[in-house]
């Protein structure tokens, strides 16, 4: 089960400095009987940051706009809160409403004064839960974007809520620690009414923090990479625990360039389920609609992919080249063009993508993601390897070993009666522009999404404003994989909108090639853009679709290739400005 992992991923959230504005809250029960004031505080935090991400992850930006009400009205609660820290006699007045509160909630024996307080702790719990926002590492990251392509579902209410239970576990271990310092403070130095008074101002500094964006901006820039990297480990380690059981759990987790789980090229291959229908797809693309049963007495290489995925196109050029080399001798390959993004469910602009990479076996169109769900699918790209009986004998998800997953398609086609099959080379096929492999010793750079529900290291220092049109600026100077905006954007969920000419996004990266998802906008007129390297043309180091001033545009949605470096690759400052209005960004890819 993946529910441990990320109940050690929530506990990890502790390392974090996005974990810093919540702590006062916390300590505030750290002088206090753990069960009836520091235990339900922690809960009421947890239920509550649960409920309003799970509401985040399927309900779109109505629910964004409730939580923003919500952190409004906790940030005024913790601050009249912080006041009764720093003043006896204001506390003894404020109290008794929570203390009313309490009692009703909890019942009067549990709200019978200051130093039990399990309503009031309970209340602040909630207002806690409402502002707190974790660093999205790779293990929340896995959960959201399997609530976005999922839809709405108990296992994304409960993954959450084992996420939020491991950091509150975590700051209970650190409470308890906690308690016993006060305690000692106040016996040893006499100073409770000074410790008070100090997390009364703590509270206030936090809500300020908060209060300016601060904890979504600045703090998820300070040494996020460690826990992400720690993250990331247990995913790999978990992954390969999960691939020797087949399949793993549902979700959407864009692989990266070097994750491989796989059985593929094994010397046996065991059966790891059936070939499920492929009747939920909402269209089909160079075929009549396919169905298992007519795919009985046939291998079948299923590709899962979408075309705006820079993985999925890196290994396009293997596929296309085994169904050529293979389709005579029995192999139908079967893409499943499954969206990440809205404008990638349009039958048109997938359509023009299959022409444009010269795909020529079949593609369902999944835009229900009904094949990928009948899978247990979680991965861009995947491949999974089906015997004539339509038995599923392996997969690979991500990109390389692809010796390994040919010589599957080959032993599955000589179990199926193939004779003479072209000589097995190894040769890489030719590949340029976006199809060339990863220069993937020399990336230090991650996939970065520009919509707020999934973006990390956004630094700019307004912080997000979701789905307002809103001036961003540039921070003074970038740290490696930190990013920003300048000009007037609107942010979405999965996306950010121009709305005047002459914006653009500051990204310092260290990778070969540089790719960005764009769109023109609504209304589809093309958009002007000049990329920078270091405020300079890139010269030779420009990409595919910009030329070597760094003149390009965009005409349409899909992925962009703008830098390719030449020589060296080391770390550079990337710019793009827009010279019209409209643009869409939706997320950077390396390589």
């Amino acid at each position: 089960m993946i529910a441990p992992l990320v109940f050690l991923g929530g506990a990890l959230t502790i390392l974090s400095p996005c974990v810093l504005p919540v702590l006062p809250f916390v300590f505030t029960r750290a002088d206090r009987p753990f069960l009836r004031n520091g235990l339900p505080m922690l809960a009421g935090m947890a239920l509550t940051f649960a409920g309003i991400a799970t509401l985040a992850a399927v309900g779109g930006a109505w629910a964004v706009q409730l939580n923003q009400f919500g952190r409004g009205l906790a940030l005024l609660t913790l601050a009249l809160f912080a006041l009764t820290l720093l003043s006896r006699r204001l506390a003894d007045a404020m109290a008794r409403p929570f203390l009313a509160l309490g009692n009703r909630l909890m019942g009067a024996e549990a709200a019978s004064g200051e130093e039990g307080g399990v309503g009031r702790s309970l209340l602040l719990g909630v207002a806690t839960g409402l502002l707190w926002a974790p660093c999205a590492g790779p293990i929340l990251g896995l959960i959201l974007t399997g609530a976005a392509l999922s839809g709405p579902n108990a296992q994304t209410a409960f993954l959450l809520l084992v996420y939020a239970a491991g950091a509150a576990t975590s700051l209970a271990i650190a409470l308890l620690a906690g308690g016993r310092v006060f305690t000692l403070l106040k016996r040893g130095l006499g100073a409770g009414e000074w410790v008070r008074r100090g997390l009364g101002v703590l509270v206030l500094v936090a809500v300020a923090v908060i209060g300016l964006g601060w904890d979504s901006s600045v703090l998820t820039n300070l040494s996020l990479a460690g826990t992400n990297r720690l993250e990331q480990s247990l995913l790999d380690r978990f992954g390969s625990q999960q691939a020797a059981a087949g399949p793993a759990v549902g979700g959407a987790m864009m692989a990266s360039n070097s994750m491989m789980m796989r059985k593929a090229g094994s010397a046996s291959l065991p059966v790891e389920g059936e070939l499920p229908s492929l009747a939920g797809a909402t269209g089909w693309l160079n075929t009549p609609p396919l169905t298992t049963e007519g795919l009985r007495g046939k291998v079948v290489l299923v590709d899962f992919w979408t075309y705006s995925c820079i993985n999925c196109l890196r290994s396009l050029p293997y596929v296309n080249g085994w169904y050529q080399k293979y389709k005579d001798h029995g192999l139908v390959v079967l893409g499943v063009h499954a969206p990440e993004f809205a404008f990638e469910k349009n039958p048109g602009n997938v359509r023009k993508a299959v022409a444009e990479q010269g795909i020529a076996y079949p593609v369902a169109l999944d835009n229900d993601y009904a094949i990928w769900r009948g899978f247990n699918n979680q991965y861009w790209p995947a491949h999974y390897f089906v015997d004539a009986a339509g038995h599923i004998r392996g997969h690979h998800f991500g990109e390389g070993d692809y010796l390994g997953s040919e010589q599957t398609l080959r032993q599955l086609l000589i179990e199926a009666g193939a004779k003479d099959l072209p000589p097995l080379t190894g040769d890489a096929p030719k590949a340029s522009g976006v199809q060339a492999a990863a220069n993937e010793a020399q990336v230090q750079s991650p996939e970065t999404y520009v919509g707020y529900e999934r973006a990390e290291q956004f630094s700019s220092p307004e912080g997000f404003k979701p789905d307002a049109a809103t001036g961003y600026t540039l921070p003074k100077q970038l740290g490696l994989n930190q990013w920003g905006l300048t000009g007037q954007w609107q942010v979405g969920a999965e996306r950010a909108v121009l709305a005047q000419a002459h914006g653009g996004i500051q990204y310092r990266f260290q990778a070969r090639d540089l790719h960005l998802v764009l769109g023109p906008g609504q209304a589809g007129h093309p958009v002007r853009f000049r990329v920078l390297i270091d405020g300079a043309p890139p010269k030779a180091d420009h990409g595919a679709d910009v030329d070597a001033d760094g003149y390009g545009k965009v005409s349409e949605q899909r992925l962009y290739q703008l830098v390719r470096q030449s020589g060296e690759v080391s770390a550079h400052t990337f710019s793009i400005e827009f010279l019209d209005a409209g643009a869409e960004a939706y997320a950077f890819t390396f390589g």
